[in-house]
């Protein structure tokens, strides 16, 4: 089957930021949406056979935005069950004007993003959270999302969570969310109906535990209408197992600043801190609604003297909701609230990126600290990195209820490996330079003899484990890679490369976790871009997939496995022309002589490292079957447009490369039979026969294999007939 086993089978086969007051914050009350505001106050199925067979307050700066079942054992069981979230961010409208824009709903929505699938905070699988960020975000894509996603796989036990941040408004007396490409001129068809997401959530979408979050302003209205109370109170009698949550109360603004997080809505801040787990008031590593609830309650209202209040429904929804689980800060029962407190960083340096009981808490630059406020009081772990020198921390730090408590990091010694362990790192360079089996057993000697000598020298670890990757040691690669990361946290190269070993080894959810901080701390690093392409993609969110891979094109447009991706995502997102397109454009590019096996230049840009099951330690034989599975892609876009005969060309390349692959073998016989079915030759479905027969043989116990054999025997009866 090549590098994608059972995979690929299956592939063949005003603002609101709370409109301001009554309008959004109404509609959203009982949904628990909530929006941002501007500007704030100071203060493939078979063929068939063949037919014949305590935060302190907000400064002057604030800004008002308008417009699986899983379970963890600690003291307790914790059970978690399937997860479904869509996050929706508009910061950058088409259609408005500069003065209605927005500053941070984009990184609000990302930030959630990163909270919803961490193993320490939401637990929800990557591949069943879908991102609408800006551009993305258009009224089609909404409309798809809620009305045909959700419902189609939501089941009546699952948990389901919305989130919104960006504009909403009132036109008619209807609360509306403003989607990407809203136009004023045409509310009815390019902005979403709060009323409609209500009846989608209430009814048509599934679940047992149901979330509604909205970041949503208002002040700054892009309508004139100011009757909002009508628009709260249609969501505020939908089925119970409802949680709302949303920024603030009617006729109030909901505020946004950098000075929440590096730049975040406050409501949202808080939401992000209480899933990551300070909402866990009582100390059982759960965050439940009504910890949510509080926390963020009582956080915002502080941080804006009561000036924003975020609303929920509190007596409709299931008391045992998970909203996050975080076994590390299991402490004890009956444990008293917490007052909270805040961490103010500074530093001596621009860059350094800031690390809070092991979880990084944003980067900070000298003359502009970080500010991070609802934290609860106790002792917390402050450890502040900058690539290239040595950390401050890990160190001890008292946060104390309702104060500041300011941390000064000082990064200071530059870090240099002693000169003997840059020498046999060198050294290691030159061998894993020449590539080959014998070249980096010798590369990984001479990586191990520097790390010997510095055990700090994170870049011998990372190559120490790229080597390992291409002699098919994933368990040693993975240790090394993540000893590189666990070093150097904001080491985005070692990151990377951690992330590929771990989709090697199919590891496809820490790969993308991993991948996330990647593309937020520096999202003009292409070949993070196509790595989470394929992680995406080989989670079947092909979406989000075709998005990761033209970030990555866009940042580095000669990188063939990219267009190859794209072409993947494409192709399953019932896009044939376009995946045509980008199957050749990676055939163009890959078209080398493949005489440079084993070279680093190629390797460097993704070629082996992250290539998913390795089935050699050369360049050329994944050369090879990469330029089949593209081919095979070729010869799918050409059977789903019904182009039969360009689809047997294509098959018979792939087979070129691919020459016992079970699908290209089964789409080979379907293809054959098709062509019987038009022309009734019998030589057709000989072909036909010979190509299904190699397919039950490559896997006999495959899915495909067993309609093989029904369409084999179904094949000797017309060839019985005729004889």
């Amino acid at each position: 089957m090549g590098r994608f086993g059972g995979e690929r089978r299956r592939w063949a086969s005003e603002c609101i930021r709370g409109l301001a007051g009554l309008a959004f914050a109404a509609l959203f009350g009982a949904l628990g949406i909530s929006a941002h505001s501007q500007t704030a106050p100071s203060a493939d199925p078979a063929a068939q056979p063949p037919t014949q067979a305590a935060p302190s307050a907000p400064p002057a700066t604030t800004e008002s935005r308008d417009l699986k079942a899983v379970q963890q054992k600690s003291t307790v069981t914790v059970t978690i069950p399937r997860s479904y979230a869509l996050v929706i961010g508009i910061s950058a409208y088409k259609n408005l004007p500069a003065t209605a824009q927005l500053e941070f709903p984009n990184r609000d929505a990302e930030d959630i993003y990163a909270a919803l699938i961490s193993p320490e905070g939401g637990q929800f699988p990557p591949e069943n959270v879908h991102k609408l960020i800006n551009e993305r975000a258009t009224i089609a894509n909404i409309r798809h999302e809620l009305e045909v996603w959700l419902p189609s796989v939501t089941q009546d036990n699952d948990r389901v969570l919305i989130y919104f941040a960006g504009h909403g408004f009132v036109s008619g007396g209807k609360g509306w969310l403003a989607t990407y490409d809203v136009d004023l001129h045409n509310i009815t068809t390019t902005a979403y109906p709060m009323d409609g997401l209500g009846s989608e959530i209430g009814g048509k979408i599934r679940g047992k535990w149901k979330v509604l979050i909205t970041d949503a302003c208002h002040s700054g209205a892009i309508t004139p209408e100011a009757d909002r109370q009508q628009v709260t109170q249609t969501l505020l009698d939908l089925q119970k197992s409802l949680f709302s949550l949303t920024a603030s109360r009617d006729r109030e603004q909901s505020f946004e600043s950098d000075r929440w997080g590096g730049g975040h809505g406050i409501f949202t801040y808080y939401v992000i801190k209480g899933i990551e787990g300070e909402a866990d008031t009582n100390g059982d590593g759960v965050v439940d609604a009504d910890e949510l609830a509080e926390y963020v309650h009582t956080n915002v209202r502080l941080a804006t003297e009561g000036r924003q209040n975020p609303t929920s429904e509190r007596g409709s929804f299931d008391r045992n909701m998970v909203l996050a689980y975080n076994p590390s800060r299991v402490k004890g029962a009956n444990l008293p609230a917490p007052q909270f407190g805040n961490l103010i960083i500074e530093t001596n340096m621009d860059g350094v990126e800031v690390w809070v009981d092991g979880k990084s808490a944003g980067v900070v630059n000298k003359g502009a600290a970080l500010r991070l406020p609802g934290i609860s009081p106790g002792s917390h772990t402050i450890k502040g990195v900058h690539l290239g020198y040595e950390p401050d921390g890990p160190r001890e730090e008292q946060v104390y209820p309702g104060q500041d408590s300011t941390v000064s990091l000082r990064i200071l010694i530059a870090r240099r490996p002693n000169h003997a362990a840059t020498e046999e790192f060198d050294k290691g360079i030159e061998f894993y330079n020449k590539g080959y089996e014998a070249n980096y057993k010798k590369a990984i000697e001479h990586f191990n003899a520097a790390i010997a000598l510095d055990p700090k020298f994170s870049a011998a670890m990372v190559y120490l484990g790229r080597a390992q990757s291409a002699l098919y040691e994933n368990d040693k690669a993975v240790v090394s890679l993540k000893a590189a990361v666990d070093l150097d946290p904001d080491y985005q190269e070692a990151r990377s490369s951690y992330a590929a070993v771990l989709l090697d080894s199919g590891n496809l959810d820490e790969a993308v976790r991993q991948l996330d901080v990647v593309t937020r701390r520096e999202p003009n690093r292409g070949w993070a871009w196509y790595l989470l392409s394929q992680a995406y993609a080989r989670k079947d969110d092909f979406a989000d997939g075709k998005t990761a891979a033209e970030n990555a094109i866009r940042l580095t447009p000669k990188n063939a496995e990219a267009h190859f991706w794209l072409a993947e995502c494409m192709r399953m997102l019932k896009q044939p022309a376009d995946a045509e397109r980008e199957y050749n454009t990676y055939l163009a590019l890959s078209n080398f002589d493949t005489g440079m096996a084993g070279q680093l230049n190629y390797y460097l840009a993704g070629y082996l490292l992250g290539m998913g099951k390795k089935s050699r330690a050369t360049q050329g034989d994944i050369w090879k079957e990469l330029r089949g599975e593209a081919y095979f892609g070729l010869c799918n876009t050409s059977y789903a447009q019904k182009q039969f005969d360009q689809a047997i060309t294509y098959c018979q390349k792939a087979l070129t490369y691919l020459p016992n692959d079970l699908g290209v073998n089964y789409r080979l016989g379907v293809l054959y039979s098709e062509k019987f079915n038009q022309q009734n030759q019998l030589g057709l479905l000989a072909a036909a026969k010979l190509h299904f027969s190699a397919s039950i043989q490559s896997n006999p116990d495959a899915i495909e294999a067993d309609r093989a054999r029904k369409y084999v025997k179904n094949i000797d009866s017309v060839l019985a007939q005729v004889q």
